[in-house]
């Protein structure tokens, strides 16, 4: 007889139990799923040309070996060639080529030399931590010193000593000649790209209101502007001529803001503009991306609200803006301030670097790790073992994600780019076949770099491997090597650059999400100072906003690292992520406030705007302290029924959600 309903549908829930507990878990699934990304078919174009083309000539002249190490410079360019505007793409490429071409120089100057070695690469990797928190650049020029001071002392190039400091920049000069191919035909065209993103995000966000992705579609403006800045200010703007098209272009994503914020007074009705509106925008956005003028204008809905009036202010001042050819550079300037160049940014981060104890805390990580990695290739003698310092270096950069998933994830995408390894040297015999297939593996580098570090790990690990096989000729015998010496690689981050240096909750997020509530309680004095709103009030109102909505940006990132870490740090970002929303929507409905004060709305009192204010520096102490917030008494005068009441919402909003946190704020 066969077993009862009830026993076959307890067997079939005890195997779906047991399932469960032997999937993977949540934040491993969440580190190696891929990201929805488009592939990027000109990088994808340009990657096989600049390591087809070395390989072919080396080929071509008896000289395979010096192919590959031009070959190996190119690969280091394409994974620098990161930004848009072709002034940031030049900056990208070249300035850390330099860094490399020291970095192999003095790689090969101290290779086998036993301690003396060991010494000097901890303290490459030192000054190579604490620099690459100046910046992107930065990084890119600390990742090349350190990667290519390990390569020279590690593998034998071939005689003599100069071709290899002087083949790897070769590579990364191809890489940045075949990038400024296109700039005669695309001359500021990624700059206006940039801007027209920001018109577009915006018309989403006017779309959204109402709807449950409005928060989502509002940090989708605030990276979008974030990115067109730093690409329009990539000079100083004193250096913009008054006939500059980046002055106009600035004029024109200075006129975004008014429009975010007369967004966030609109969006309290709950319902979303009219279709208009963001049509008008998109608009203006393809007018940006054109280059043109703002063309005829869609006909409008009457405004009738302070909120309605605030858009449709700040829709016919932008599409002035747009069709404007002679900004005032005064007036295009100012919004952000002066002097707003990142090569000024720059200069202050280098000096923060020196004296911050983030950068050093990171330096002293990496020094340390690279030191054990060096000192084992010394004691124990591995065999081609400069790969454990190769994966220490790619794996301990906390600018790049999370280390613990990036440390899990390279190992399975070593484990991937192997296998693809293994077919390549076993079945591709070494000559002229080794060309297209390089061409193939170099392309599918950007092809998936954007999915994710593993994918990006898998697509790498082939390349050098078949690069490094065309140096060393040892086969599949390599491949095995590899593997094991990523294993130790992942095994020395894991244990000395993660689990022996636990950065407290509090340090890691917990006092930079308490300095940006601070920020939001500073932004709520100033939008409603006493007196009546100036211009230079106004400006200096709206570039306080955009250093707040830009610390929460760095902030969230915090916190999306922190998701891919296990627990307890993984459950716990999890919990206090809607705390930065909750902080996002408070600097929103004071910005909404002031937007509709300016529009006709009633003036807050100043008893309620210091009320709300205090209560913001409660809570942001409690926040850097980690402790629980206590329950506020609603201030006398009905703060919760005037002007700011939805602000006051927001606040108590916020109070419950750092009340409701797993082990305090603090943790």
């Amino acid at each position: 007889m066969g077993d009862p309903d009830g026993s076959k549908s307890g067997r079939r829930w005890r195997w779906r139990g047991a399932a469960a507990r032997l999937a993977p878990p949540g934040w491993l699934l969440d580190a190696v799923r891929p990201r929805p990304a488009p592939v990027p078919w000109a990088a994808v174009t340009r990657a096989s040309v600049a390591l087809g083309v070395p390989l072919a000539v080396g080929m071509a002249v008896h000289r395979p070996a010096y192919g590959a190490l031009v070959d190996i410079g190119a690969v280091f360019a394409v994974l620098c060639d990161s930004a848009d505007a072709y002034r940031l793409r030049v900056l990208n490429i070249a300035v850390p080529q330099l860094f490399g071409v020291a970095g192999i120089a003095l790689g090969i100057l101290v290779r086998d030399r036993g301690w003396v070695t060991v010494v000097t690469l901890t303290l490459v990797a030192l000054v190579s931590g604490m620099i690459s928190s100046i910046g992107s650049v930065a990084s890119f020029c600390g990742l090349l010193f350190l990667l290519n001071a390990v390569l020279g002392a590690g593998v034998v190039f071939p005689e003599p000593h100069w071709a290899a400091p002087l083949l790897f920049p070769l590579g990364g000069a191809f890489v940045l000649a075949l990038t400024l191919t296109g700039w005669p035909f695309r001359r500021g065209a990624p700059e206006r790209d940039a801007v027209a993103r920001s018109y577009r995000a915006v018309a989403d966000l006017l779309e959204a209101a109402g709807q449950e992705d409005y928060d989502v579609r509002r940090q989708a403006v605030t990276m979008s502007m974030n990115e067109a800045y730093d690409s329009i200010l990539s000079r100083r703007t004193r250096d913009i001529g008054d006939r500059s098209p980046r002055l106009r272009l600035l004029a024109q994503l200075n006129a975004v803001t008014p429009l975010v914020e007369a967004a966030t007074a609109a969006r309290l009705p709950d319902r979303a503009a009219d279709p208009a509106i963001p049509g008008t925008v998109r608009d203006l956005a393809d007018a940006v991306a054109e280059g043109r003028g703002a063309g005829r204008p869609r006909a409008l809905p009457p405004a009738g609200t302070p909120a309605e009036r605030a858009v449709d202010t700040a829709l016919r001042h932008a599409a002035s803006v747009v069709g404007e050819n002679s900004p005032a550079p005064d007036g295009a300037a100012d919004l952000l301030g002066r002097p707003t160049a990142l090569r000024l940014r720059a200069r202050r981060a280098a000096a923060d670097a020196l004296l911050s104890e983030a950068s050093w805390r990171y330096g002293l990580r990496l020094a340390l790790c690279i030191g054990i990695a060096q000192t084992l290739v010394s004691v124990a003698a591995l065999p081609r073992s400069y790969w454990i310092a190769v994966t220490v270096t790619y794996v301990l950069k906390p600018d790049f994600g999370s280390v613990f998933s990036r440390a899990v994830t390279r190992a399975i995408g070593t484990v991937l780019g192997l296998v693809v390894a293994t077919a390549v040297v076993s079945n591709v015999e070494r000559g002229w076949w080794d060309v297209p297939v390089m061409a193939v593996l170099a392309g599918l580098i950007p092809a998936v770099s954007a999915k994710g570090y593993g994918f990006q790990t898998a697509s790498i690990t082939p390349v050098v491997l078949v690069l490094t096989d065309l140096l060393s000729h040892q086969g599949v015998g390599l491949v095995l090597a590899r593997f094991i010496d990523s294993l130790i690689g992942c095994a020395i981050v894991l244990v000395l650059g993660y689990l022996l240096w636990p950065e407290s909750w509090r340090t890691r997020i917990g006092d930079r999400l308490a300095d940006t509530v601070d920020d939001a309680a500073e932004y709520l004095a100033s939008a409603f100072a006493p007196g009546a709103p100036s211009d230079d009030a106004q400006a200096a109102r709206a570039r306080m906003r955009r250093r707040v909505y830009r610390a929460l940006s760095v902030v969230r990132s915090e916190f999306q690292r922190a998701l891919a870490e296990p627990p307890p740090t993984g459950p716990r970002a999890a919990a206090w992520l809607p705390l930065v929303v909750a902080v996002e929507r408070i600097v929103d409905a004071t910005t909404a406030a002031r937007v509709r004060a300016n529009h006709g709305a009633p003036a807050p009192a100043p008893s309620d705007v210091t009320a709300i204010e205090v209560q913001l520096r409660q809570l942001a102490g409690q926040v850097r302290s980690h402790q629980r917030p206590v329950p506020a008494p609603v201030p006398a005068g009905g703060v919760e029924e005037g002007a700011l009441g939805g602000l006051w919402q927001e606040v108590e909003a916020a109070r419950a959600i750092a009340s409701a946190g797993p082990d305090g704020p603090g943790g």
